[in-house]
């Protein structure tokens, strides 16, 4: 009996399906964003560095042994790859270092302080005005304004009150007395002070001997630094005294107003001092025009 029993094969088909790839594609896959983050992120840093930062950066490459050789913190003298040099990436100034942000803080704190004492300063002429019963006429006459340039003191003419004879640099007899004062007072700033003359717009009829309004204009503000001096004034306080005839007018819908005829006095602050400098490339006093103005006046010649 055993003899009839025969073996059970079994067969086994193999269907053709593909196998299985395991996570080799995520290996891959995180290749990819790697490479990516590391792309953007350096055209982020390029994209953060100042222009002396990337001049340094190239030069370094073109030649990586200057700073060894020669020294410094880096080809482009650069101690931060952040834009500005520092921590902040919203600057946009380049390199800046430390001792450069202190200075700036110092001068705009200095700045601040300077503002303060011309208005303490024009406050303090403002009160002398209104305590003295002669100058307390004429404060009318009197503009004060702290400007870009500094404390801004600005005598006008009036119509029945001058400051000035007609077509001359001679001052009335209160006109002294006020430019005495305010005189006296600029003494207590350490700030320089420029005189500028004005006119209205009315011509001289004797204009072929060569005398103008430029001319008397530039009397009529020396003769003013002259009387502060008088009055007290420290002289060496006058960095420059100009004419400009009728060029910048006070009143500019009536040329021929009496307020067109003035002197501005200006207390300098320290910067618009160091833009004169610069500009004359020396501290001098420039004055112009001839002191002796009686024998240049004709008769006949409108009010000025």
């Amino acid at each position: 009996m055993s003899e009839d029993i025969r073996p059970i094969v079994v067969k086994r088909i193999k269907k053709g399906v593909a196998g299985h790839h395991g996570g080799v594609w995520k290996l891959a896959y995180a290749d990819f964003m790697t490479a990516m983050m590391a792309f953007f992120l350096l055209m982020w840093l390029l994209g953060s560095v100042s222009e002396n930062d990337l001049k340094g950066l190239a030069e370094y490459f073109q030649n990586p042994m200057k700073v060894s050789m020669s020294g410094g913190s880096g080809a482009g003298d650069a101690t931060s790859i952040l834009q500005g040099g520092g921590r902040d990436l919203n600057s946009r100034s380049g390199q800046v270092k430390q001792g450069d942000i202190d200075a700036e803080k110092q001068r705009k704190e200095y700045e601040r302080r300077e503002k303060v004492s011309l208005n303490a300063l024009k406050l303090d002429i403002e009160n002398l005005i209104e305590s003295n019963t002669v100058l307390s006429q004429f404060k009318s006459q009197l503009l004060m304004d702290v400007t870009t340039e500094g404390l801004r003191i600005q005598i006008i003419d009036k119509l029945n009150r001058p400051m000035f004879d007609t077509s001359s640099a001679e001052l009335q007899p209160y006109s002294k007395e006020i430019l005495r004062k305010i005189g006296q007072a600029l003494n207590a700033v350490p700030n320089k002070v420029s005189f500028s003359g004005h006119t209205d717009a009315a011509q001289f009829v004797g204009g072929d001997r060569g005398f103008s309004n430029w001319e008397l204009s530039t009397n009529r503000a020396n003769a003013s630094r002259r009387e502060m001096i008088a009055g007290g004034m420290d002289e060496n306080k006058v960095l420059r005294v100009v004419g400009l005839s009728s060029m910048v007018l006070f009143d500019k819908n009536d040329p021929l107003s009496p307020s067109n005829r003035r002197i501005n006095i200006v207390v300098l602050n320290k910067r618009t001092e160091e833009a004169m400098l610069m500009e004359d490339g020396y501290g001098i006093v420039s004055v112009e025009g001839s002191d002796d103005l009686t024998s240049a006046l004709d008769t006949g010649n409108p009010e000025k």
